[in-house]
């Protein structure tokens, strides 16, 4: 009879301990999910591996954790929204010069703020943690600039490529304002 109950209670054990990591599993991937909205997704469909995808989103929060990410100061913020304006008001004329100029503000922005940018795979990967609604948006831009830069975009690419730029530098530039409230 005490062997029945040990072998029971082992049993029981075991199916708890199960349990336990499965939820702890969903809880993590849920978790995920919800801080990484669509770059989840888009990082398990690149992987082609659930859990590569999950280790690969846990190591660049772990990472962008040991960065010191930094706001702008009210006069650095105003100095790059006036540059972007000046981009954007020179697309009219020089469309091709306004998307570089726009990919090297946010470039300067990222770099001012404190991420990494030597690298861009890297910069969208880091931007991703805490950008993740927007950082599809930079790697469509960057794709729109590097086909610019062999002349293979028409003035509506560029158009757009403004567009997805202006939502992460509007994020940046937005991000140090609330950075330095404590908002």
């Amino acid at each position: 009879m005490t062997t029945t109950l040990i072998v029971v209670l082992v049993v029981v054990v075991l199916i708890l301990l199960v349990l336990g990591a499965v939820a702890v599993m969903n809880r993590r991937r849920q978790e995920l999910q919800s801080r990484f909205g669509p770059e989840y997704d888009r990082t398990v469909e690149e992987s082609g591996d659930r859990r590569a995808a999950e280790k690969e989103l846990q190591a660049r929060t772990q990472r962008r954790e040991e960065l010191d990410i930094k706001p702008l100061d009210a006069d650095r913020r105003a100095g790059f929204a006036d540059r972007w304006r000046q981009a954007q008001e020179s697309f009219v004329d020089r469309p091709g010069v306004a998307v570089r100029e726009a990919d090297v503000l946010v470039t300067t922005v990222m770099a001012e703020r404190g991420y990494p940018v030597e690298n861009f795979d890297q910069q969208a990967r880091d931007v991703s943690v805490d950008h993740a609604d927007v950082v599809e948006h930079y790697r469509a831009a960057h794709d729109i600039a590097d086909r610019e830069s062999r002349h293979q975009a028409s003035t509506e690419d560029l158009r757009t490529a403004m567009v997805h730029y202006r939502s992460l530098f509007a994020r940046l530039l937005d991000d140090g304002a609330r950075d330095r409230t404590g908002r």
